[in-house]
C-alpha cells in the first residue's frame, strides 16, 4: 500500500478570493473608538431621523400576530409597489423592482448577476469600501478614476480611457459615500455614451437619494432615457427611514435585468425579512408626502461643518447624503490616520481616515470623513468635547 505523505500544512485551504476583501477598516476603526470610549461621528448609523412611529407600530403587530415566516423572493409585492412609485419613471413593480437584503446585498447580486471573473468594473476613487468587496467576490477587476478634490470630479479624458473591451461595468454612487457629491444630468450622460460605446452596465447606488440639499434635485440613473435599459439603480430603506437593522433594500433595472438579479438573489439570501417587509408596505410611510428629512440633515450638515471649522478644520458642505469629507493638510503634518487616532485620543471624537476610501491604505490621503447623521445629543457632545479645538 503507498503511504501519501501528510502535507506540511493541514488546515483546509480557503478561497483566493477572500484574500482580495478590503480589510474593513471602518469595522476595525468603530471597535477601536467603542473601546476607547469616543463620540461616534465615524459609522453613518442614523441617529437623524429617527424612525417613524408608524412603522414600528406595524413591525410589532406583525411580530406579534405571529407573522414570522418568507416572503415572496422578489419581496412583498405591495412594498414593491409602493417602492416603484417613489422611483423616476415608475417601474414596473413585478418585473423591474426586487427587495433585496439591504443595498449591501442589493450590490453584491449586481456584481455577481453583472460580471465574470476577469471582467474589467470602472470604479470613482474614493468609494465606499463595499464597491471593492463586492468586485472581489465577483472575480472582478478594478479600474480607477480618480476624483480631484475639493470638488470631487474626475478628468474626462481618465474616466473615458478606463474603458475598453474587457469593460463590463462602472459603478456610481449618488449622492456619494465618503464625498457627498451628486452626479449632474450632464456627467451621467457622459457616462452613458461610454457605456452605450463600450456595452456596459452602470451599477448606480442611490441610497442617499432623499437627502441633497441647498435646493438640489438628485438625478437618478434611471432618469437618463439611454441608462434606463442598462442601468441597476440600487436604494435602501436604511438611512432615509433610520431602519438599517432591518436590512430592506432594493433594486431597480429592465426586466431582463432583473431576471438575473433574481436568480443570484434567490441563490444567495433568498428573500429579505418577511415581517418586517410587510410591516412597512402596512404602514404606509412610503407614500408619507410629509415625511422629508433632508432639511433636517441639512440643518444638521451646516452645524457640523460650523463644528469643525471653528475648531480649525475648515470642510466644504457636501452637497447631499450624510458624510463631510475634510481635508486635514492646512492644519497638520500628520498623516490623516495619526491624526484620527490623536483626535480619538485627547478629545475622545473619532472619525474616519480618508485613506479607507482610496486603494493604498498605505497612502495617506489627507482628508477625514465625518458623518452628520446624528442625533441632537451626539452634536452637542461633540460641540462640548472640540470647544478648545482638535
Amino acid at each position: 500500500m503507498t503511504t501519501v505523505p501528510a502535507p506540511t500544512d493541514a488546515r483546509p485551504r480557503g478561497a483566493a478570493r477572500v484574500g482580495a476583501l478590503p480589510a474593513g477598516s471602518l469595522a476595525q476603526l468603530l471597535h477601536l473608538g467603542r473601546e476607547m470610549g469616543a463620540l461616534d461621528l465615524a459609522g453613518g448609523v442614523p441617529g437623524t431621523p429617527r424612525p417613524p412611529r408608524a412603522v414600528l407600530d406595524a413591525a410589532a403587530e406583525q411580530l406579534l400576530r405571529g407573522d414570522n415566516q418568507y416572503e415572496d423572493t422578489s419581496g412583498n409585492l405591495l412594498l414593491r409597489e409602493q417602492i416603484a412609485g417613489t422611483l423616476p419613471g415608475r417601474p414596473d413593480p413585478r418585473t423591474e423592482v426586487t427587495i433585496t437584503t439591504g443595498a449591501s446585498e442589493a450590490l453584491s447580486v449586481a456584481m455577481l448577476a453583472t460580471i465574470d471573473p476577469g471582467d474589467e468594473v470602472v470604479l470613482l476613487e474614493p468609494f465606499y469600501e463595499n464597491f471593492l468587496a463586492a468586485l472581489a467576490l465577483a472575480g472582478g477587476v478594478p479600474r480607477y478614476v480618480g476624483l480631484r478634490a475639493p470638488d470631487w470630479r474626475w478628468d474626462p479624458q481618465e474616466l473615458e480611457a478606463a474603458f475598453g473591451p474587457r469593460t463590463r461595468a462602472v459603478v456610481v454612487n449618488s449622492p456619494a459615500n465618503p464625498t457627498g457629491r451628486t452626479l449632474t444630468r450632464p456627467e451621467l450622460e457622459e457616462l452613458a455614451a461610454l457605456c452605450e460605446k463600450w456595452n456596459v452596465t452602470l451599477i448606480s447606488d442611490e441610497v442617499y437619494a432623499p437627502f441633497v440639499y441647498d435646493g438640489r434635485r438628485h438625478v437618478s440613473a434611471a432618469d437618463i432615457p439611454a441608462l434606463r435599459d442598462r442601468s441597476i439603480v440600487i436604494g435602501s430603506l436604511s438611512k432615509a427611514y433610520a431602519l438599517s437593522g432591518w436590512r430592506i433594500g432594493h433594486t431597480r433595472a429592465h426586466p431582463r435585468i432583473t431576471e438575473r438579479l433574481r436568480a443570484v438573489h434567490l441563490a444567495t439570501s433568498f428573500s429579505a425579512s418577511g415581517p418586517l417587509q410587510r410591516a412597512v408596505a402596512a404602514s404606509g410611510v412610503l407614500q408619507d408626502v410629509s415625511w422629508r428629512p433632508a432639511a433636517e440633515l441639512a440643518r444638521m450638515r451646516d452645524r457640523m461643518v460650523a463644528l469643525f471649522t471653528a475648531a480649525g478644520l475648515p470642510c466644504r458642505a457636501p452637497e447631499g447624503g450624510c458624510y463631510v469629507m475634510a481635508d486635514i493638510r492646512g492644519i497638520t503634518d500628520e498623516d490623516c490616520e495619526t491624526f484620527v487616532r490623536r483626535l480619538a485620543t485627547r478629545r475622545r471624537v473619532l472619525v474616519v481616515p480618508g485613506r479607507c476610501f482610496f486603494r493604498d491604505h498605505t497612502a495617506d490621503s489627507g482628508h477625514v470623513r465625518i458623518a452628520f447623521n446624528k442625533s441632537t445629543d451626539v452634536l452637542q457632545e461633540a460641540e462640548r468635547r472640540l470647544a478648545d479645538g482638535l
